[in-house]
């Protein structure tokens, strides 16, 4: 797999200037040269860039870590974050679990992702580990045709381990509103779905979790039979604002007194009109806000 610059900025979230600078000062990275001289990247030099912007981020000047070997930096990576958590290990985390992805290492990503889940709590690691590494790898959900198989890879260890803390959570007696989760039959980048479900489950909301694939007819029919309170939906992909426009049209039509609750690409779901009857989530805050229970609050839950 090669890399361009761009892409290395949006994987390491470091500028592509600063990372010209790193190269020409300190032999930081060798990028290969295609036939019009434009910079290429491989897996070895994306993974060294990861491991150089966490120990810069941990203290150490950049001078310093460009003039050690690989095997210097994998101590010095062992060393620095073996101790108690700061506000920095956060990012290890999310470069490790890059790595790791990247080498198609599964036993690794699994012990540091099952270790991030301990120390947080899987809410907390979503917001802290899973959801940052999801933003990162922004090149791998938005273009179908980059890398593929690591997101795959990526994206199913995750989807086990929210699935794996769904089933342990007890199934809800509550009498309130149901609670209808899909994406269009267009979609299919479904975790931030599954960690909707685990929430609204763990807050005690009844949930019919349909995935990832579902065609308007179908949301349809569970209309026609069954009384839904809430609809969640994300929009991921980019596409035309007409064909996202007349998709919300249907489902507003076929659901006309339910509370439609949206999230995913602001680019697509900004363009949208006549959405005043839609709650738009952009942000954790916001649904978690959205989905709390009174009563929960009044039992200091």
């Amino acid at each position: 797999m090669t890399y361009s610059i761009a892409d290395l900025e949006q994987l390491s979230g470091i500028h592509s200037h600063t990372i010209r600078i790193w190269e020409q000062r300190y032999n930081a990275l060798s990028p290969l040269r295609s036939q019009g001289n434009t910079r290429l990247y491989d897996d070895q030099q994306l993974v060294k860039l990861l491991n150089i912007v966490t120990l810069n981020k941990s203290g150490l000047k950049i001078s310093k870590i460009c003039s050690l070997s690989d095997e210097q930096i994998d101590e010095l990576l062992d060393q620095q974050f073996s101790r108690p958590a700061d506000d920095k290990q956060d990012d290890y985390y999310v470069s490790q679990l890059i790595k790791y992805g990247l080498a198609f290492d599964e036993s690794s990503f699994n012990h540091l992702i099952d270790q991030c889940i301990d120390q947080f709590g899987l809410s907390d690691c979503y917001r802290k580990i899973i959801y940052p590494l999801l933003l990162r790898l922004g090149l791998m959900w938005r273009k179908d045709d980059i890398c593929p198989a690591h997101e795959h890879f990526l994206s199913n260890i995750i989807r086990q381990k929210i699935f794996s803390h769904v089933n342990n959570l007890p199934l809800t007696q509550q009498s309130g509103q149901r609670w209808l989760l899909f994406l269009p039959e267009d979609e299919d980048h479904d975790i931030g779905l599954l960690f909707a479900n685990y929430m609204l489950r763990m807050h005690g909301h009844q949930v019919i979790f349909l995935g990832s694939k579902v065609p308007l007819d179908s949301i349809s029919r569970i209309f026609s039979t069954l009384n839904v309170g809430h609809v969640l939906l994300f929009m991921i992909k980019s596409q035309l604002a007409s064909v996202a426009q007349q998709y919300i049209d249907q489902l507003s039509e076929i659901c006309p007194a339910t509370k439609i609750h949206l999230a995913g690409n602001s680019e697509v779901i900004g363009k949208l009109n006549h959405i005043d009857h839609i709650n738009w989530i952009k942000t954790l805050d916001e649904f978690e806000k959205t989905i709390e229970y009174p009563v929960l609050h009044e039992r200091n839950f």
